[in-house]
């Protein structure tokens, strides 16, 4: 049985039929992690009860359950009920929660079996998954190159093959960038999509948990699982649950496909720019309608971002301070022991964002920078609303470049930053987007192709990257060394 290539569908289909056992399934996934993870480095935590879940499946409990007995490893920046959950840091490095995120029980009632807990950059902050505390996670395309981030161990895990699915989380293309450059898809749902309850917050108007997956029908059967309303969190929409993966369409005739000029300016690789332009040339052969169009306000979405996002972490931060849960630096002053907890609780990247978002918040500074970028806000998300009168959906990159080395843009928090170009935007709109499979470079590296849909547009979205995706075929390339 080819587990490696092998659908969440057939995953099921496989137990089902009991071609497989789960504690068989399980014990293979944990074989692979044992054998690759110390390559990889993807893991943090790993569930030691899984075998015992999957024993129970075995003999017959809850087997009714839809996906009963299938391991899954999610972002470890969401809380699960008597395992770690640090989000990267030093200063949870001992938070056992006593409580699921709503995501997790979601799972749980479902049938998956968490089978650990996946590396990320501290806090959600990064894009590279070189911030964790804990170690470097890298790409299985090219071990001495980044997964992307924050969401890097949820890519590198499943690009390895060592879990068939995962969720990570996306403020500012945490999802989609590393699903790029892993060479999987990565789908960002609509902001109040899926619940947030017990997801530790970075930014809390911005982040969103999604699916990253081997195929765009793993994404839809994922997002049934997940996106559901939840009256626990207030940011919820009350909206119908879909079948995201009925029906996928055979033809995308009259389809009206956006290309905003903005994002294929200055700073593009010429390979990701040919792999973005072979995808719209697929599209328009297919009958698509290929419609040229302007975002004015893109330029201004990086800067906003990080106004926003840090104001956010700033305030968001503030509880870990070591009174009520994780590390704490034992001193016989209070004040000594906030300030030492922080500071060496917190990493180097953690505390520039803290300090960034401390000052525009500040009296003086609030005025000139926070409420001006809220206003700017604004006119990114009318660019969004004034494109989708226009077009059903926009094709962009999703990286300006595929993989780069470890330690390359380390020391330029700048030139990192600008990593997420091409994913910002959506996040502070709040739509649906995703980073499908779309080519290799020269080196052997993946390069994402993003398609961005209105709010609660998943079901389309879906459906037209699963065309494009059955058509292609370029998530069936499996890195070399982890076959």
């Amino acid at each position: 049985m080819d587990l490696l290539n092998a659908s969440l569908k057939t995953h099921v289909e496989l137990l089902k039929s009991k071609k497989i056992s789960s504690k068989e399934m399980v014990d293979f996934y944990l074989g692979r992690i044992k054998k690759y993870d110390n390559i990889v480095n993807s893991f943090i935590t790993l569930n030691s009860e899984a075998q015992k879940e999957a024993e129970s499946y075995d003999s017959g409990a809850n087997s009714d359950r839809p996906f009963a007995g299938i391991p899954i490893a999610v972002k470890d920046n969401m809380v699960t009920k008597g395992l770690l959950t640090t989000c990267g840091s030093n200063i949870l490095n001992n938070f056992i929660p006593p409580y699921d995120a709503t995501v997790i029980k979601e799972l749980k009632d479902a049938g998956f079996i968490i089978i650990g807990k996946l590396n990320m950059d501290e806090f959600a902050m990064g894009s590279s998954c070189e911030t964790s505390f804990y170690k470097k996670t890298v790409n299985p395309y090219d071990i001495n190159r980044v997964p992307g981030g924050s969401s890097g161990g949820s890519a590198a895990s499943v690009a390895a093959r060592l879990v068939p699915a995962s969720l990570g989380s996306d403020t500012g293309g945490s999802i989609r960038q590393p699903a790029a450059l892993c060479n999987i898809v990565g789908l960002k749902p609509t902001y109040g999509r899926v619940s947030r309850f017990g997801l530790v917050a970075f930014a809390s108007s911005l982040d969103q948990i999604g699916p990253m997956t081997k195929t765009v029908e793993d994404a839809a059967l994922l997002l049934e699982v997940i996106g559901k309303y939840d009256k626990r969190d207030s940011t919820s929409f009350n909206t119908d649950s879909f079948k995201y993966t009925d029906p996928y369409r055979d033809s995308i005739k009259g389809v009206k496909i956006g290309l905003p000029k903005e994002y294929f300016a200055e700073g593009l690789s010429p390979e990701v720019a040919k792999a973005t332009e072979d995808a719209i040339e697929f599209f328009k052969n297919n009958g698509a309608e290929i419609v040229d169009i302007s975002m004015p306000h893109t330029d201004y979405a990086v800067s906003v971002y990080y106004i926003l996002a840090t104001a956010e972490a700033s305030s968001n931060l503030a509880r870990f301070d070591g009174v009520k849960y994780g590390f704490r630096e034992r001193c016989e002053d209070l004040n000594d022991m906030y300030t030492l907890t922080r500071s060496r609780g917190f990493g180097t990247e953690v505390k520039r964002r803290i300090m960034l978002g401390t000052y525009v918040l500040s009296s003086g500074y609030y005025d000139a920078y926070y409420l001006k970028a809220q206003k700017v806000r604004t006119l990114i998300k009318k660019d969004f609303i004034e494109a989708f009168n226009k077009v059903d959906f926009i094709l962009t990159p999703t990286s300006p470049t595929t993989a780069f080395r470890l330690g390359e843009k380390s020391s330029n928090p700048l030139e990192m930053y600008l990593s997420d170009i091409y994913t910002i935007s959506l996040n502070l709109f709040g739509g649906c987007g995703l980073s499908i499979p779309g080519g290799f470079d020269a080196n052997g590296l993946p390069i994402g192709v993003q398609l961005l849909g209105n709010y609660f547009d998943e079901n389309r979205l879906l459906s037209l990257a699963s065309f494009y995706e059955r058509a292609t075929g370029y998530y069936k390339r499996l890195p070399e060394n982890f076959r």
